[in-house]
């Protein structure tokens, strides 16, 4: 009786067997309802319990959906999960990176906190329960589907974050009001073939009417993978850290 107490009060992060890969640790979160999600995460080196980190979460595209417990930084998700830890970024900026891994889509709805995100936060939590997190500087980014994921974290838990940068993805504009406030940088191809341009656009247009102030980038010439494009502009870096709940 006493350890099932205790499963049900602490979730269990066990290190996967699996290798380091450009330090990222391997780990796989079970919840007290068995509920499972492999996850990577990167841990500033030099890392001290005396200082506290940002921390960035980065939703893969479809291309890194499954329970392998790589292809969520591997691939087209490269861009996305190494601009945070390259050696003169982390010098600026040390920050935890946090890398989850869905089996599928991020999401099936936008008017409620899909199961996969709420994995995700769970995992959060599981994180800042045993490292050196700072709650005010929690970012989370994605890429097509984890675009996705990003506005759907950000519009069902805005507490969390201190600001967003959702790549080719969507949401509900009624949503839009929700995060009015938030820091974003959203980015979108115009000649995006596989989520339309629309979509962002869109959303852009519903938090300005709520009050907000985005920031969005639209390339003309490029479709729907602009994630190699969007982490080489030049301060998207130096901006997302100075932001602050």
């Amino acid at each position: 009786m006493r350890v099932l107490l205790l499963c049900m009060m602490f979730p269990i992060f066990a290190l996967a067997a699996d290798r380091t890969i450009d330090g990222f640790e391997p780990y796989v979160y079970r919840n007290a309802r068995g509920e499972t999600m492999p996850y990577r995460l990167f841990v500033p080196r030099g890392y001290t319990s005396d200082k506290r980190y940002p921390l960035v979460i980065w939703l893969h595209g479809a291309g890194g959906a499954g329970r392998d417990n790589r292809a969520q930084i591997s691939g087209d998700q490269i861009s996305g999960t190494r601009i945070w830890t390259k050696a003169e970024n982390q010098a600026k900026y040390p920050t935890f990176v946090l890398v989850p891994q869905s089996p599928a889509n991020w999401i099936d709805r936008t008017d409620e906190l899909s199961p996969g995100i709420r994995l995700v936060l769970e995992i959060l939590d599981s994180v800042k329960a045993r490292l050196s997190v700072d709650d005010a500087r929690i970012y989370v980014a994605g890429q097509s589907d984890g675009g996705y994921g990003t506005w759907n974290a950000i519009t069902q838990r805005p507490d969390v974050f201190a600001a967003a940068v959702p790549l080719c993805g969507g949401s509900d504009p009624r949503m839009a009001v929700r995060i009015a406030a938030m820091p974003l940088w959203v980015f979108h191809g115009r000649k995006d073939m596989v989520i339309p341009v629309t979509q962002s656009r869109e959303m852009i247009e519903a938090i300005q009417q709520a009050g907000g102030r985005p920031r969005y980038t639209e390339y003309d010439r490029l479709g729907h993978d602009i994630w190699k494009r969007t982490f080489k502009e030049p301060d998207i870096v130096s901006w997302l850290f100075a932001q602050h709940k």
